[in-house]
């Protein structure tokens, strides 16, 4: 168990961009533990409690902060909740090097979204019932990809929010990790039922994370954000390209 501490570094980290980003801390945890060899299934479905556990602190400290729509919060967090049991059922007969090949992709995507956030942001829309049938099948589409990745959904309902429907960025995200909280809270409980995750490195992570969480949601009220954005997406990128050499060499550190 001591040699596995680490863990909680792992998941402070990802909790702090997470918390910032509103996307999850998932895009950092889950490159790492797949560097270090866990298979898709257990990287994913551990580093949904680093998710979870982010979101509720993340939340109590927005909350605070009265930065989060909660109507469209919970809507959009119900709505997830049918896609993270099937991405977590589906994520069980996942190749590692699929895997890789997709994540890479989410992370590339991941990038150009903290790059180019700002460049997003509209002027409050009314949301027309045509963007609703929109977000209903995006919430879907994001909870899927909450449990097959365990990255929380927030790469589909941060922009969603802002270039979809208007909302201000100082809104979105912290209104995003409401929405995690439910998506993140049913990918753990439909992982766990399968047998997915080992709850001692989940325990770590998700101690890690809170932690984060609660550190970020205060860093996001003054940190110079345009140096943040540029750091962390020569990182992801950095991330990505890994893991698409890794697929194709199908190289690996430790198996878990």
């Amino acid at each position: 168990m001591i040699d596995q501490l680490w863990l909680i570094l792992l998941g402070f980290a990802g909790g702090i961009l997470g918390s910032m980003i509103g996307l999850g801390g998932g895009i950092i945890v889950v490159p790492v533990l797949t560097f270090l060899g866990f298979s898709p299934t257990a990287a994913a479905s551990n580093s949904l409690f680093a998710a979870l556990s982010n979101a509720v602190a993340s939340t109590i400290s927005y909350s605070k902060q009265k930065r989060i729509e909660y109507s469209l919060g919970l809507k959009l967090g119900l709505l997830s909740i049918p896609g993270t049991v099937l991405g977590a059922v589906i994520s069980s007969n996942v190749a590692p090097d699929v895997f890789k090949v997709l994540f890479g992709l989410v992370l590339i995507a991941s990038a150009a979204y903290i790059f180019l956030r700002r460049n997003l942001e509209n002027k409050q829309k009314t949301i027309s019932k045509q963007m609703m049938i929109f977000a209903i099948g995006a919430s879907f589409f994001a909870g899927i990809i909450s449990s097959f990745f365990g990255i929380g959904g927030g790469i589909v309902f941060v922009p969603l929010m802002v270039a979809g429907m208007g909302m201000a960025m100082k809104r979105a995200a912290p209104t995003s990790q409401l929405i995690l909280l439910f998506a993140s809270l049913s990918g753990v409980i439909t992982h766990s039922l399968l047998g997915h995750p080992d709850f001692t490195q989940a325990g770590f992570l998700a101690i890690g994370s809170f932690v984060g969480g609660l550190v970020g949601a205060r860093l996001s009220i003054d940190i110079k954000e345009r140096y943040l954005q540029i750091l962390v997406s020569v990182v992801i990128l950095i991330a990505a390209a890994k893991l698409f050499y890794d697929s194709t060499t199908g190289s690996g550190i430790v198996g878990f």
